[in-house]
C-alpha cells in the first residue's frame, strides 16, 4: 500500500497553515479540517488510531495525561499505519499536550508533581517525544526515541492556577520550539489569558492554536474566536456535537444543508462550523464507517457549496452565524 493524501478540492476541506510563531523561523505545520481527537479511547487507542488513518484522517490530537488519554497507543497505532504504508510521519498532524498537576492522576503521570514546573514540562516533552516518535526508516527501534522525533503542536492542557505560573509554564514549552515542537497552543483557556500570550511583550512564541469547546454556554466562544481570527489563530473546536444537540437537527439552517448537499445532520453542522474562519475541529468517533462518512462529508459538502449549493450555502452559513451571535 502506498501513501497518499486525502482529497481535499473544495475550499471547506482544505487544509489551513498555523501561523508561524512570532521569532520562530522554521515553516509553520499545516493542520487538516477534522483532526481524530483520541480522549477516552485508553485500550482500544492504537486501534482507533491505525483506523482512522486509514480512513483518511491526516491529524491526530492526544495529551500526556493518562486519566484520559493512552498517548503510548496513539504512538502504536501511528507506527503501525507508518510501516503499513498507509501514512509517512510527514503527511499526520501530531498534537499532544502538557496537562498540569491539577487536570493528572496523582498515582500515574508521566512527571514527579513535586518537581519545579520547568522540570515538569521537560519530562513531559522528553516523554511524548518517546511514545509519539516514528523511527527514521534507517532505525530498527519499535519507538521513535530518535533524534529525528518531533511534534507538530504542544498545547497547554489548561491554564495554571495563577498567571504567572501559566507564563511560567508557557516559556518552558516555548524552548521547544522550533527544533522539537513547530507550534505551541492552549486548551480550556479563557479569553483574557489567550488575549495575553498573543500580545503580551515578554511571550516571544505565541500561540497557533487555541483548542476550547464549543456551545451555548460559551457563548460558542464569540469573543475568543473574534480574537483569534484577528492574529490568524486556528480554532480547533470540541465537543462540537455533544455540547450542540440544538443545533444538530436546527431547521431550517442545519437540515437544509444535509438535505440540499445529501449528507447526514451531524455532517452538516461540522461543515458549517468549519465555514466559521479559521476552524477546525476535533472528530473522537470510534466507528470506522463515521470517520469516513465525515471526511468524504465534508468535502461533498465543500464541492456543493463551492458550485451550485453556493447561494444555499451562504445563506445558511449567514443564518448559523447569526444564531451562535457571530458578529459580521
Amino acid at each position: 500500500m502506498t501513501t497518499s493524501i486525502p482529497l481535499q478540492s473544495s475550499a471547506l476541506s482544505r487544509d489551513l497553515t498555523l501561523p508561524s510563531p512570532a521569532g520562530v523561523g522554521a515553516s509553520p505545520p499545516t493542520t487538516p479540517r477534522l483532526v481524530y481527537g483520541t480522549a477516552w479511547k485508553m485500550e482500544r487507542t492504537a486501534d482507533l488510531v491505525h483506523e482512522a488513518l486509514g480512513a483518511g484522517f491526516r491529524g491526530i490530537d492526544t495529551a500526556a495525561q493518562p486519566r484520559h488519554y493512552r498517548e503510548d497507543l496513539v504512538g502504536q497505532g501511528l507506527r503501525r499505519a507508518v510501516a503499513d504504508g498507509i501514512v509517512a510521519r510527514s503527511q499526520v498532524f501530531l498534537q499532544t499536550k502538557f496537562s498540569p498537576v491539577g487536570a493528572q492522576d496523582r498515582d500515574n503521570m508521566p512527571y514527579d508533581a513535586r518537581a519545579p514546573l520547568q522540570e515538569q514540562v521537560r519530562v513531559s516533552i522528553e516523554s511524548s517525544l518517546r511514545n509519539l516518535g516514528v523511527p527514521s526508516s534507517s532505525s530498527s527501534s519499535s519507538e521513535g526515541a530518535d533524534e529525528e522525533s518531533y511534534l507538530d503542536s504542544v498545547v497547554l492542557h489548561s491554564p495554571l492556577p495563577s498567571m504567572e505560573e501559566t507564563v511560567v509554564v508557557w516559556k518552558a514549552l516555548s524552548k521547544w520550539v522550533p527544533s522539537r515542537v513547530r507550534a505551541l497552543g492552549i486548551s480550556n483557556a479563557p479569553v483574557e489569558i489567550v488575549e495575553y500570550l498573543l500580545e503580551a511583550p515578554d511571550i516571544k512564541v505565541k500561540p497557533s492554536v487555541v483548542q476550547n469547546r464549543f456551545h451555548e454556554r460559551t457563548g460558542w466562544e464569540m469573543d475568543l474566536r473574534a480574537l483569534c481570527r484577528h492574529h490568524g489563530v486556528i480554532f480547533q473546536s470540541f465537543w462540537t456535537l455533544s455540547g450542540n444537540p440544538q443545533l444538530r437537527y436546527r431547521e431550517p439552517t442545519v437540515q437544509t444543508i444535509a438535505r440540499s448537499a445529501g449528507v447526514e445532520a451531524e455532517v452538516a453542522l461540522y461543515a458549517l462550523v468549519l465555514g466559521l474562519e479559521g476552524t477546525t475541529i476535533l472528530d473522537g468517533t470510534t466507528s470506522g464507517e463515521h470517520m469516513r462518512a465525515d471526511l468524504d462529508g465534508i468535502e461533498k459538502v465543500g464541492r456543493w457549496a463551492d458550485s451550485e449549493g453556493k447561494e444555499t450555502w451562504d445563506k445558511a452559513l449567514m443564518d448559523f452565524k447569526a444564531v451562535i451571535g457571530e458578529r459580521t
